[in-house]
């Protein structure tokens, strides 16, 4: 039997108002036949979802959350769905807008006349006029919202304020019209009118704070999405110039490149050559150089030259788009501590209600003389001052804000709990070969016995003609001109020779010099001694008589290894490094990295049983590869980190991906994680503490001890204040370096 393929995608969500409302929609979506796991994201207000396509379809989800009372976006183009999500957060900020700056300026003189002017003639029918289309019209989607809720069996932040602004309301307006019913039972009635309008305000105005605040959550998705062009200059079969939409370009195509111009798609240099800045793939300043056969991304922008390139990789298959879709992804996700404050969320409204029912029944039964007046004022209080939206906010908006901050340091995370495990880490794995060195051969020595152009050429030749990997290296080093060959060989197991304008020449090991019964200088002997003990490879360079030259080859390490590995132990973390090479040369590339451990000829899966190991020892154990061979050591571990030049295997495995294969970034992930985990504690602990001191205060815990009570407008401020604190404090984050 086959698999089933899962699919995994994103779904804006709209009509949300809490995060009571994320619980609901989250809860609705994981209840549908197929689908496997749904999170829904109240800062992003995004829903990420994995279903199985036999089971269940995109319509089917939509259905099922219109049903809810919410809506989902779905259409086929990705950025699409992007820009109507956009739209319709746009819409909603500005129609917030409206409401709070027109419920702002009436409240204004309902406030005045209230506290100062109550007494004139008919100020009080003056206030219930100008309250009313506040509470009822600018304050109109509360109720239509509450109302919704209520059909589905349902509740939210939106049922609390309906509630408590409609009760102090309709009581304000029977103690206005009825008095007479309190004055007969020696009560003073009293209006509360400038209460549910100044509620509303408030509300309002903290919406529209949390609205602006968490579109600046998602910056880097926007400023991501802003980095392709939406035209390119192609280079047509007839040889001209001609300007398409970046739709319409098929791999294969070759597209021209201008001075100061972003590159549209991902492909290869064909004509030409310039220095293209990749800084928001690497977060690296310095531009890099691009010449016939380099590569090119999207998103980059080319510097001071021209060229041409064939598209190979577009639409959803670049590198940006790739990025894209992991930065949004990661942003969707939940860490382990959401769920509880999921939890949390889902039963916060009835509770909330029932707590404000219970200060009602108390202070009648308690307090008979203004028993009632008080108790509904204290549940009315009660259901403004609750907010889940400050618990519902605090741990999306630090993860949104944290992988944003990520992208944009060269640094991609898949998901939030990578993020949150991160700071765990106290064991680091790393991969020699591309992670802490380049991962390619290069010339390290050359050393002439006496150096002429001839020799440079003829030694080019040879080495331009071999098909060793090591060749390579040489040729790149030289860059001689190169000669007619003859009589070419290869002799196995030594090296190479040819006959170079007359004159035979050898390059290969010193096996090979010994059985040609070449002279060798002492000095050479010596040099190529103190290279071979370095642990790298020696290549020898003879005329039929004499050597000529020794070189010496490596894998060198990168110029940020040591430093990033001297970062991680001031960390705290022990760094292991794991290599198939012999042990020789790992000891020469571990002491040169400052590395104290270190294992050698190592098989991809004993590797993955290193990881098993450290784990054992109760060890949180990230893994850093680039290769293929790295992939179940990666899967393995508690945090797996891919070089961003490795395989699309490694980058696929790992939670992290390095775009610039820089090690010191890792440092820069933990530190970020760190200070990540810490804006979701500080903003959860406000967000509790805020709720545990505010309700019971709100309920009239104080009004035994000092006469106490809250004024349900300074409620509503504090309210809409608290997740505005929340947001803001995540986004802080940005400015942490």
């Amino acid at each position: 039997m086959s698999e089933t393929k899962t699919v995994k995608k994103n779904f804006p969500v709209l009509e949300m108002s809490c995060a009571a409302c994320a619980a609901r929609v989250d809860k609705t979506l994981n209840r549908q036949p197929g689908v496997c796991t749904a999170s829904v994201n109240y800062a992003a207000a995004t829903a990420t979802v994995e279903y199985d396509p036999k089971l269940c379809t995109p319509e089917k989800l939509k259905a099922a959350v219109q049903a809810a009372g919410y809506d989902l976006v779905i259409t086929a183009d990705k950025e699409e769905s992007v820009k109507e999500t956009e739209n319709a957060h746009e819409n909603h900020y500005q129609t917030l807008k409206k409401r709070a700056s027109w419920a702002i300026l009436l409240s204004i003189p309902i406030v005045i006349i209230s506290m100062f002017f109550i007494d004139m003639p008919y100020a009080k029918y003056i206030v219930w006029l100008l309250s009313t289309p506040v509470v009822f019209w600018l304050g109109r989607g509360f109720y239509i919202n509450a109302w919704k809720q209520l059909r589905h069996g349902n509740a939210n932040m939106d049922t609390l304020v309906a509630n408590s602004t409609g009760i102090a309301y309709l009581f304000s307006l029977f103690n206005l019209f009825f008095p007479d019913f309190w004055l007969s039972r020696g009560i003073q009635p009293h209006i509360y009118f400038e209460a549910s309008s100044v509620i509303i305000a408030f509300i309002l105005l903290g919406r529209l704070m949390e609205e602006r605040a968490k579109g600046s959550t998602s910056a880097a998705i926007r400023k991501l999405m802003g980095l392709q062009p939406k035209t390119v200059t192609l280079l047509t079969a007839q040889g001209e110039l001609r300007e398409t939409d970046v739709s319409l370009v098929k791999p294969g195509d070759i597209l021209v490149v201008k001075p100061g111009e972003k590159i549209a798609v991902d492909g290869t240099v064909t004509e030409g050559n310039s220095f293209v800045d990749e800084s928001m793939l690497s977060g690296e300043a310095i531009p890099v150089e691009k010449t016939v056969s380099s590569k090119v991304f999207a998103g980059t922008i080319n510097q001071k030259g021209s060229f041409h390139f064939r598209a190979e990789k577009i639409g959803t298959d670049t590198m940006l788009s790739q990025i894209i879709r992991l930065v949004q992804d990661a942003q969707g996700s939940k860490p382990p501590i959401q769920k509880l404050v999921d939890r949390i969320a889902a039963v916060f409204v009835p509770t909330i209600m029932a707590i404000a029912l219970l200060s009602f029944i108390l202070w009648t039964a308690f307090e008979p003389a203004n028993g009632f007046t008080h108790g509904l004022l204290a549940a009315v209080t009660v259901l403004i001052i609750a907010c889940p939206c400050a618990l519902g906010l605090a741990t999306p908006t630090a993860i949104m804000v944290g992988i944003g901050k990520g992208a944009e340091m060269g640094i991609l995370i898949k998901d939030a709990e990578s993020l949150e495990s991160a700071k765990q880490v106290d064991a680091i794995v790393l991969d020699k070969t591309g992670t802490i060195t380049e991962g390619k051969p290069t010339v390290t020595d050359l050393i002439w016995k006496a150096e002429t152009p001839e020799q440079k050429d003829a030694f080019y030749t040879l080495e331009k003609h071999s098909e060793h990997p090591l060749a390579e290296a040489i040729a790149g080093h030289l860059q001689g001109n190169a000669r007619a060959v003859e009589q070419y060989e290869s002799l196995t197991g030594f090296g190479i020779s040819g006959i170079i304008e007359g004159k035979r020449f050898y390059a290969g090991n010193r096996r090979l010099m010994e059985s040609r019964h070449i002279s060798i200088d002492s000095r050479l002997t010596g040099e190529a001694d103190r290279m071979a003990t370095a642990m790298k490879t020696v290549v020898w360079f003879s005329d039929d008589k004499e050597a000529l030259a020794v070189a010496a080859i490596a894998d060198q390490i990168k110029d940020t290894s040591r430093p990033a590995v001297e970062s991680l132990h001031q960390m705290g973390i022990e760094v292991y490094m794991l290599t198939g090479d012999n042990d020789n040369t790992a000891a020469v590339v571990a002491q040169n990295a400052g590395i104290r451990h270190y294992r050698a000829e190592m098989l991809p899966a004993q590797k993955a049983d290193f990881v098993k190991e450290l784990q054992k020892q109760g060890k949180h154990v990230a893994m850093v590869g680039d290769g293929i061979n790295d992939s179940a050591a990666l899967a393995q571990a508690d945090l797996s980190i891919a070089m961003g030049k490795g395989s699309d295997i490694a980058i696929d495995v790992a939670k992290m991906t390095i775009i610039s294969s820089d090690l010191s970034k890792i440092a820069d992930a933990i530190r970020l994680s760190a200070l990540t985990v810490r804006t979701i504690r500080q903003n959860l602990f406000w967000a509790f503490i805020y709720n545990l001191i505010g309700v019971p205060i709100a309920a009239g815990i104080l009004y035994p001890v000092n006469g106490f009570l809250l004024n349900p407008m300074i409620a509503g401020a504090a309210m809409a204040m608290s997740s505005v604190s929340v947001v803001t404090n995540s986004l802080r984050l940005k400015k942490k370096r």
